[in-house]
């Protein structure tokens, strides 16, 4: 227990995201020595104030509140998270779910589009979700309003749906779903949440939640989205994820189309029914095409990191960098993404001390470490000189 209360403890830490949990937990083995060598890697990197790491008791509460509510915390290296989201290199470093952790198939596939869907969308939307669940494939959705809303009631009549939400799983998010979710609950599938119990949904956390969709499936089916669409945010992950993609055409007067009109013209596969879904997307998750790795290796160390996956190498004797190297990473960096890789070669520095430096700066809040091994520059306000 005093394990997982740590590990819960160091995800909700201020400052530390997926990314660099995993680095925390290859560089220091244990939670609780990297809880406590935050401060110094913190202070090394620039920052003037403390990080604010939640005490054991916080952990306990919420432990405490998703035990009443019936939920399960999963951290990313244990057996039951599920595999292909576990691929995502910023795959959440723990989730709750409330229902039935068996929803989580190998083979699902998820369902998005507009809020403000036509009749027409929903009906679609619904039949198609209803014929994939029936076929055996897991239904996944974000329980919005609309095109969401209407996959998840078609899962229900046919199978199994997982509903993924941007706050606590404890509020239904529009609160006009919670019936739907209990539904989805009652019906053997699960709502997922990567934030504590009790938050209230904001406008950054759907992008998370967005990624969490992507990451739960084989593929993302998207029927009615606009040009600058949540729905597309969703595609573009699940695309970057090697996941299949998939669109639903509609028509050129309809501005809830052109955003899904426009995958078909980048390549999607078109959809008019569950067929053409089925007929594209693996037979098997670890099918060359989606992904390079062994999705079903369970073998995965604390981290969360499978065998020969590429990351940080092992940083358990990284050295202590020297102000210096803070500060040419600083130099080379712009608040444009930039490859590890290209940084790796312009710096003059090695891969240990690269990456250690790294660490330092994204606690104390210079830079952010994305997925696809990328790393950007943040505001400098509020900090003072690393190394000093």
């Amino acid at each position: 227990m005093t394990e997982t209360l740590d590990r819960l403890r160091l995800a909700r830490t201020e400052g530390v995201g997926p990314i660099t949990y995993r680095r925390l937990l290859r560089r220091f083995r244990s939670a609780a020595e990297a809880i406590e060598g935050l401060p110094a890697l913190a202070r090394a990197g620039g920052r003037a104030t403390p990080l604010v790491v939640p005490p054991p008791a916080a952990a306990e509460r919420e432990l405490e509140r998703l035990h009443r509510l019936g939920a399960k915390l999963l951290f990313l290296d244990e057996e039951a998270y599920p595999p292909l989201l576990a691929l995502l290199d910023d795959a959440p470093a723990v989730i709750a779910v409330l229902g039935n952790q068996q929803a989580f198939a190998p083979r699902a596939v998820a369902l998005v589009g507009s809020r403000n869907a036509s009749v027409n969308g929903q009906r679609l939307a619904e039949a198609l979700a209803q014929e994939l669940s029936a076929a055996g494939l897991a239904v996944v959705s974000g329980l919005a309003r609309g095109i969401d809303a209407a996959a998840h009631q078609g899962a229900l009549h046919g199978g199994l749906t997982i509903a993924c939400v941007a706050g606590g799983i404890d509020i239904p998010y529009p609160p006009e779903h919670a019936g739907l979710q209990q539904r989805i609950v009652d019906g053997g599938g699960a709502i997922v949440a990567e934030m504590p119990p009790g938050t209230t949904p904001q406008s950054r956390l759907f992008i998370r939640r967005n990624r969490v969709i992507a990451g739960l499936a084989l593929g993302v089916i998207v029927v009615e989205a606009a040009i600058r669409s949540g729905a597309l945010v969703t595609a573009r992950i699940g695309q970057d994820a090697n996941r299949e993609l998939f669109a639903v055409p509609g028509s050129p007067l309809d501005p809830r189309c052109r955003g899904s009109n426009d995958l078909l013209r980048q390549g999607a596969h078109l959809v008019e029914n569950a067929a053409d879904v089925l007929a594209h997307l693996p037979d098997h998750p670890g099918r060359e095409g989606l992904a390079r790795l062994p999705i079903f290796a369970r073998a995965r160390p604390v981290g969360g990191l499978a065998e020969g996956e590429h990351a940080w190498p092992d940083m358990a004797d990284a050295p202590i960098p020297e102000a210096a190297a803070h500060r040419t990473l600083l130099q080379l960096l712009s608040p444009s993404p930039t490859s590890v890789d290209d940084l790796l070669r312009r710096c003059q520095l090695s891969p240990a001390t690269v990456q250690t430096a790294l660490l330092d700066l994204e606690l104390a809040g210079r830079v952010e470490v994305l997925a696809g091994n990328r790393v950007a520059l943040l505001s400098e306000a509020g900090l003072s000189e690393p190394g000093l």
